[in-house]
């Protein structure tokens, strides 16, 4: 997982910088439409880092829970921003440093009290799963809520709102999480002997995860040439962790047997990543000079220890008038009368 997540943290880096090549260049951009990005070199660059980057989370996923997988994708984001600001020049600033850090703390929150799912041996017991009724209905709507994203507000928000394109790579990623859980599984068969290769399953999983994967790639290459990547990568890691979240849980009952310390402390950890993710994103644009800082943490300042008695201390504005001396005397006077 954590290789997981500096590839795909770079795989954005790179992608970003091919299709910011093919704008100066002058070809179509993939917001627009276009698929002109399919002769940089650049971007096919990030796709492959992508690639490795969602194979060591197919190893991950097999092995254990998505809700414990998935968290961890939130050092992408911190990768995502450093590597922004030093080869997209995108600003990272205290407010920014002080989000990754807490991402970390709340990704480390959340392993620590990650919950454990029903274990799935076989694909005939993921197939029991997939026909729940709650996950048949969560499907449901993931798809029609997905048609209504791409064909009603797309053409009208797209370009305006960073949700619409995001909302659409993350309901279908919940998905193809799904889907890979799957495929997981189905391969632990097929190294134990078994004839999973003769099951309809494993191929229905597979095609619907290349269906997947297909529409998250082309919705998410038009959120990145229509916004900065330090906006898009963090709305991107929050909804598909809380849409990941909520699959897993209703597929793999994950939360069923939670006490409820680990309950707090999953909910916490997961709060804690979204601050911080918060903080990188919110504040990305605003300047933060020293000058901001109080005065006995500003760089270069040697008269720390100055008493107050000196002459040249800084004043404090306990000490300054609340009110200009023309209207401390108009309230004077109005006292008199």
């Amino acid at each position: 997982a954590l290789a997981s997540s500096a590839f795909i943290g770079g795989s954005f880096v790179l992608k970003k910088k091919g299709l910011l090549r093919l704008c100066r260049r002058g070809r179509a951009r993939a917001g627009q439409g276009g698929h002109a990005y399919l002769r940089e070199w650049l971007w096919w660059a990030g796709l492959l880092c992508m690639g490795v980057g969602e194979a060591a989370n197919f190893a991950a996923y097999a092995f254990a829970p998505a809700t414990l997988v998935t968290p961890l994708g939130a050092l992408s984001v911190l990768v995502s921003a450093v590597l922004s600001s030093t080869f997209l020049n995108e600003q990272l600033n205290v407010h920014g440093k002080i989000g990754c850090i807490l991402s970390i703390l709340g990704s480390t929150v959340m392993v620590i009290h990650a919950p454990q799912e029903e274990e799935v041996s076989s694909l005939e017991s993921m197939a029991e799963k997939l026909k729940d009724p709650g996950f048949i209905a969560f499907a449901v709507c993931v798809l029609v809520s997905s048609l209504l994203l791409i064909f009603v507000a797309g053409p009208r928000y797209g370009q305006s709102n960073v949700l619409v394109y995001v909302l659409v790579c993350s309901a279908i990623g919940s998905l193809s999480v799904s889907c890979v859980k799957g495929l997981g599984i189905a391969l632990k068969e097929l190294f134990s002997g078994r004839p999973v290769l003769k099951e309809p399953l494993g191929w229905v999983l597979l095609v619907c995860l290349a269906i997947c994967i297909s529409i998250q790639i082309n919705y998410l290459n038009k959120a990145l040439d229509i916004f900065s990547t330090s906006v898009v990568t963090p709305i991107y890691y929050v909804l598909f962790t809380t849409a990941v979240m909520t699959c897993s849980t209703i597929l793999f009952k994950e939360w069923q047997h939670m006490v409820l310390d680990n309950v707090i402390g999953s909910i916490s950890g997961f709060l804690t990543i979204v601050s911080g993710i918060f903080l990188l994103h919110a504040f990305r644009d605003m300047p933060f000079t020293p000058n901001l800082l109080p005065v006995f943490l500003q760089p270069g300042r040697a008269d720390l220890h100055t008493p107050w008695s000196s002459a040249d201390r800084h004043p404090s504005c306990q000490h300054q008038p609340l009110l200009p001396s023309e209207d401390k005397g108009s309230q004077s006077a109005e006292e008199e009368e």
